[in-house]
């Protein structure tokens, strides 16, 4: 067994150690969701705090991990006799991002429930979780579906398992970890919600303390073990520690102060629904007790609130999560109480609870979300710069985006075979169902009228005599379903000097990012090319990340020639390299332009020519039309014609534009009656 790297090693990250150990101490917390960039020690950290969690009392033989003092009466493999019980230390269990929902939830064997009508219920990562870690590495990439089992299962304490009639429940109470990189994608807000607290690491820009970090990994790498056994005391303290904070958290007093400073924190923030304030308030507890204290202080609710509230008001997808501490201290100062045992009306940030983990307060800005914003943006700024323009190429500095909107469903037509999403017409594994066929490999979704119609003619032949239906694998038919897929929605955008001649590139930006928006909705991953002067350029190859392709869209500046042509040969080169990466997920190509081409011999000729590539391939394509005027030339519309696609108005592509037309005519006719 490979030892793991020792949790009190861990340089630094003072809020991610924190944020471990308090749910150590009260799982009903909510677990921990931490976002960083790569190469923060994220990973490491869970994996070193399973070493730290006391051991647990099982039900010898219980495949459910049932407490022998309390066992689970609707236990699958109970009832359970008393006695017989075996410690052993706390799991940690990892969920693969491909996992199957049958691997994290458990399968039931159909053929012996149809025929023997027994519950013959194989065990998933839920049940091997039960009283220990479930940890989910790039949980932002985990498919909506299982997330969503994932975390109803951690709400509820439990797993359900529902198929054709026959049910099964088991205990599934566990601390729940998730890491991601925001690069990558984001988790839409309702999940985020349902983790407890939240972690924004990021590496140390300190010189000296990334010097330990490498001289502590260089040891833990040439000898583990021995590594390990350097920093056994300190572990058998935290662990130590653990067991006491446990057992004096139900001695903790959570004052009637500290409750006020806890709603009107929340309130002042305008965090939605109720579930902040008992996270804060939980947390707040699981504070005052790891700092071997049994009452709630005031430094306990700001630490609570910066646990528990940066991902909870976010109000646009694009918004980077964070909390105004100067309005934070603000209101604690209004709400505090006399009565508080050691009022501490401007608590340090860095103050917190002795020990492992308890540096609190939100990490200086160079190692904090703000910093890592800061680094990201000149970044963006560099990616999105021009490039060198030939000689009289005008350039105007980059335009701020308009009002966003909601805006028209763009959908690939057909019915695709891709990742899970909200866009397009696929064959999913949920959705409503459409017929059934031989299942390929193992059955997921039974269809029962086709497998007992399939199995029917055989009953004679098969000797059957009593009431069960005799069902070989052959009859069984997997249920196929209609649902709908993520797709790859490339923009290719005009950035040359007719767009912002006419003071139209804010509309465009704003449309863009409209889309972009409804492409965050619907889990789609996106990619941006831009031409102008003399080229075209990939600003953001396609990613799930939807708020870099924002950042890229903001500093894109405008200026030169119209460069159509490179514009979408680029666009065609990007998407034959995806098509190779990801071959299911269907591209849906969204050109934004006026339909101008200059710069060259025959522009439009040759902008018409790798038009016609998308056309032959049969690459679904929409053209955002951006001329105005009086006097239309109808560019966009032929360019349309010759990708096979269709062109929309930037009035259009709102989904409000008939609606809205509507309601103008109906208010126009109640005046005048």
């Amino acid at each position: 067994m490979t030892t793991p790297f020792p949790f009190t090693a861990v340089v630094g990250q003072d809020d991610l150690r924190l944020a471990l150990l308090l749910n150590a101490v009260s799982p009903a917390v909510g677990g921990v969701l931490v976002r960083g960039e790569k190469g923060t020690a994220k990973s490491t950290a869970v994996r070193a705090l399973s070493a730290l969690m006391p051991e647990v009392d099982v039900v010898s033989e219980c495949r459910f991990s049932c407490d022998p003092g309390s066992p689970d009466p609707g236990c699958p493999d109970g009832p359970h006799e008393p006695g017989g019980f075996a410690s052993r230390p706390a799991r940690m269990v990892e969920l693969p991002v491909g996992a199957s929902e049958d691997r994290l939830v458990g399968a039931l064997d159909i053929e012996r429930a149809l025929s023997e009508g027994v519950k013959a219920f194989e065990p998933g990562l839920l049940a091997d979780a039960h009283r220990g870690i479930l940890y989910v590495d790039e949980v932002n990439l985990l498919h909506d579906h299982l997330v969503d089992l994932l975390l109803d299962a951690a709400a509820m304490g439990a797993s359900y398992v529902e198929r054709e009639g026959v049910s099964v429940r088991h205990a599934a109470r566990f601390l729940l970890v998730g890491t991601m990189n925001p690069e990558e994608g984001e988790l839409r807000p309702q999940l985020l919600d349902r983790f407890g607290l939240t972690v924004e690491v990021a590496a140390s820009r300190e010189p000296e303390q990334r010097v330990e970090v490498v001289r502590r990994r260089l040891a833990y790498d040439d000898d583990p073990a021995g590594f390990a056994a350097r920093w056994a005391e300190e572990e058998a303290d935290v662990r130590a520690r653990i067991v006491a904070a446990k057992k004096l958290l139900p001695s903790v007093r959570l004052g009637d102060d500290a409750l006020r400073q806890i709603a009107a924190t929340c309130a002042a923030f305008e965090v939605d629904g109720m579930r902040a304030d008992i996270v804060m308030a939980r947390t707040a507890t699981a504070l005052a007790a790891w700092a071997e204290r049994t009452d709630v202080l005031a430094e306990d609710v700001r630490q609570a609130a910066l646990l528990a509230l940066p991902h909870r008001r976010r109000r646009n997808p694009f918004d980077a999560p964070g909390l105004d501490e100067d309005k934070l201290d603000e209101t604690l100062e209004e709400f505090s109480g006399d009565d508080d045992p050691d009022p501490d009306p401007d608590p340090d940030p860095d103050s917190g609870p002795d020990g492992p983990g308890g540096g609190g307060g939100q990490p200086a800005p160079e190692d904090g979300p703000q910093g890592g914003d800061q680094e990201a943006r000149p970044e963006a700024e560099q990616d999105g710069q021009p490039q060198p323009q030939p000689s009289g190429a005008g350039e105007q500095s980059a335009a701020r985006a308009s009002e966003p909107f909601r805006t028209k469903v763009l959908s690939v037509p057909g019915l695709g075979e891709g990742a899970a999403g909200r866009r397009s017409r696929a064959r999913t594994e949920h959705g409503r169902t459409t017929g059934a066929r031989r299942p390929k490999g193992t059955l997921t979704k039974l269809h029962l009228a086709a497998t007992v119609q399939a199995a029917a003619p055989h009953q004679r032949a098969r000797g059957r005599s009593g009431p069960g239906l005799v069902v070989r694998r052959d009859d069984l038919r997997q249920a196929t379903r209609e649902g709908r897929e993520g797709n790859l929605v490339l923009f290719v955008v005009d950035a040359s000097g007719s767009m912002a001649a006419r003071q139209r590139m804010s509309a465009v930006k704003g449309a863009v990012l409209s889309l972009l928006l409804d492409a965050y909705q619907r889990r789609d991953k996106v990619g941006l090319v831009t031409f102008r002067g003399s080229g075209a350029e990939v600003a953001l190859p396609p990613t799930s990340s939807v708020d870099a392709a924002a950042a890229r869209l903001e500093s894109l500046p405008t200026g030169g020639r119209t460069p159509l042509s490179a514009g979408l040969l680029r666009a065609h080169d990007v998407l034959r390299v995806e098509r190779l990466r990801d071959p299911a997920r269907r591209p849906l190509v969204v050109v934004v332009t006026d339909g101008r081409a200059t710069g060259g011999p025959e522009p439009v000729a040759l902008a018409g020519r790798a038009a016609r590539l998308f056309a032959a391939e049969g690459v679904a394509s929409v053209v955002v039309d951006c001329e105005s005027g009086p006097v239309r030339l109808g560019l966009a519309g032929q360019l349309a014609g010759e990708l096979g696609g269709t062109a929309v108005t930037l009035d259009e592509l709102r989904a409000d534009s008939i609606a809205g037309l509507v309601k103008d005519v109906q208010g126009t006719s109640r005046r005048a009656a």
